[in-house]
C-alpha cells in the first residue's frame, strides 16, 4: 500500500511538472529599450515560474511594420506590443488594442499625467488602451560654467534668452559654438523645431485643420534661422551623433535638443571633457510656457491576444514603481512615475531627473492624427529649405501647409 502511495505521489509530481506554461509574446524595441525590457521579463518569469515570455527586440521601422501586419489582421501573434506614442491614434482608433479599463485596470496617479494622457483615445481623456513605459522627453542642455562666466540667465527662461546667450558666447569663446541642433531634413529638424514652434504659440494641426501658415509660426521659423548664425558650418546636415560629439568635446554652449539616453555620457570622464559643467533643463518658453516634445513609448495589449489577463499582469508589473526603479538603476531606463523620478537614490545617480520630470510635466505630444509620419516628412523638407536659404520662412511654411492640408484631407 505504501509503495502505491509513493508511486501516486511520484506520478502526480511528474504530471505537475509536465503542465504547459502560460506563454506571452512581446513585440518590443531593440537597443537600450530591449535591454531594460529584458530585465523586467526575466524578473517576471523568476517570480512567476509557470509563465514563459518571448521578447522580440525589433528595430523602429521593423517593429511598426510587424505590428501593423499582425494587429490589422487580428492574428494574435503578439500579446503585448510596444509602440511609439505617434502610432497611438492609429492603433487605438482602429480597435487594435484592448481597453485596459474593460479588464478592470485603474491607473495609478503616480504616473506623470502627460505620459498617461497619450495612452488614451480620444486624447487626452478617453479610453485607456496602454500604459506609459519609457518616459522619453526632449530636453535642453547648456554650459552652466559659461553662462555664469558671462552673467547670463541660468537656465534661460525664454527663447530670447537663448539667442542672447548664443550670441555672447560665440563672440567671446573661441572654438565654442553658441548653439548646436539637428538640421537634417525629416524627423531631426522637425524634432528640434517643435518646442520653438509651440513656444511661440503656433501649431501644425488643430481640430483637424492645418494652422501652420500663421504669423506665430513664421516668427518661430525666423527665430530658428537667427539661431543658425551661431551654429557650426554645415549644421544643415547634422544629426544626433554630431550634436552629441560637440557637447562631449566642449565645443558647444547650448543644444536645443537632447534626450535622456544621451545625457549620462556628459558626466562620464572617459567620454566627456565637460563633466559637471553641462546642465539639463526643460525647453525655454516664450508666448507659451515651456513646451518640449513628448517621446513616450507605450505598452499595450493586442485586442486579438488570447492571454489578456496575464498580459495585464505583466503590464502592471513592468510599469510599477518598484520595477521602474530597478530598470532605471540597472539600465538607465527613463521612468514615467513621479515617485521614481524623485527617488533620492535615483536622483543621486541621475542628477538631471528633477529637470526631466519638469520637462515631462510640461511636454506636448505630436499631433494626434493618423498621418503624422507624412506630416513630419513634409515639414522637415520645407524647414530645411528655409534653413539653407532656398525659401523664405513665409514661403516655406505656406507651401508646407498646402501640402500638409492635402495629406490631412482638407
Amino acid at each position: 500500500m505504501r509503495k502505491v502511495a509513493v508511486l501516486l505521489v511520484f506520478l502526480l509530481g511528474i504530471a505537475v511538472l509536465a503542465l504547459p506554461k502560460e506563454r506571452l509574446v512581446i513585440a518590443g524595441r531593440d537597443g537600450g529599450y530591449g535591454v531594460a525590457l529584458q530585465i523586467a521579463v526575466d524578473l517576471f518569469m523568476e517570480r512567476n515560474p509557470d509563465v514563459e515570455i518571448e521578447l522580440l527586440k525589433l528595430p523602429y521601422k521593423g517593429l511598426y511594420e510587424k505590428l501593423v501586419i499582425d494587429l490589422s489582421a487580428g492574428t494574435g501573434a503578439y500579446d503585448i506590443v510596444m509602440l511609439d506614442d505617434p502610432w497611438a491614434t492609429e492603433f487605438m482608433s482602429l480597435g487594435w488594442l484592448q481597453s485596459l479599463e474593460e479588464l478592470g485596470y485603474t491607473p495609478d496617479p503616480d504616473f506623470v499625467s502627460t505620459a498617461l494622457a497619450v495612452c488614451r483615445y480620444p486624447y487626452p481623456d478617453g479610453t485607456l488602451y496602454a500604459l506609459p513605459h519609457v518616459g522619453n522627453v526632449e530636453l535642453f542642455a547648456y554650459r552652466k560654467d559659461l553662462f555664469e562666466k558671462y552673467g547670463l540667465a541660468s537656465p534661460p527662461k525664454t527663447w530670447a534668452d537663448v539667442l542672447e546667450a548664443a550670441a555672447v558666447i560665440s563672440a567671446n569663446e573661441p572654438g565654442v559654438h553658441g548653439v548646436v541642433f539637428r538640421g537634417r531634413k525629416g524627423n531631426p529638424i522637425v524634432t528640434g523645431f517643435l518646442p520653438i514652434l509651440w513656444g511661440f504659440g503656433a501649431n501644425i494641426v488643430e481640430d483637424g485643420k492645418v494652422v501652420l501658415n500663421s504669423r506665430e509660426a513664421v516668427a518661430a521659423l525666423k527665430f530658428f534661422l537667427l539661431l543658425k548664425q551661431y551654429a557650426p558650418e554645415g549644421v544643415e546636415i547634422w544629426n544626433s551623433s554630431e550634436v552629441k560629439e560637440a557637447l562631449l568635446a566642449g565645443d558647444a554652449a547650448i543644444a536645443i535638443e537632447v534626450w535622456p539616453a544621451w545625457v549620462p555620457d556628459l558626466d562620464n570622464p572617459e567620454k566627456s571633457k565637460v563633466v559637471g559643467k553641462v546642465e539639463i533643463a526643460p525647453a525655454p518658453g516664450l508666448v507659451e510656457k515651456s513646451s518640449p516634445m513628448l517621446g513616450t513609448w507605450l505598452l499595450g495589449i493586442s485586442s486579438a491576444s488570447r492571454h489578456k489577463e496575464l498580459a495585464l499582469k505583466f503590464l502592471e508589473f513592468v510599469t510599477s514603481a518598484e520595477i521602474q526603479k530597478v530598470l532605471t538603476l540597472k539600465a538607465g531606463h527613463a521612468p514615467t512615475r513621479v515617485s521614481v523620478l524623485t527617488d533620492p537614490e535615483v536622483v543621486a545617480k541621475y542628477r538631471w531627473f528633477p529637470s526631466q520630470l519638469a520637462a515631462l510635466e510640461s511636454a506636448v505630444p505630436r499631433p494626434r492624427v493618423l498621418v503624422w509620419s507624412e506630416i513630419e516628412g513634409i515639414l522637415g523638407e520645407y524647414l530645411q529649405l528655409a534653413l539653407i536659404g532656398e525659401l523664405s520662412p513665409e514661403k516655406a511654411l505656406a507651401e508646407a501647409a498646402e501640402k500638409i492640408a492635402e495629406v490631412v484631407g482638407e
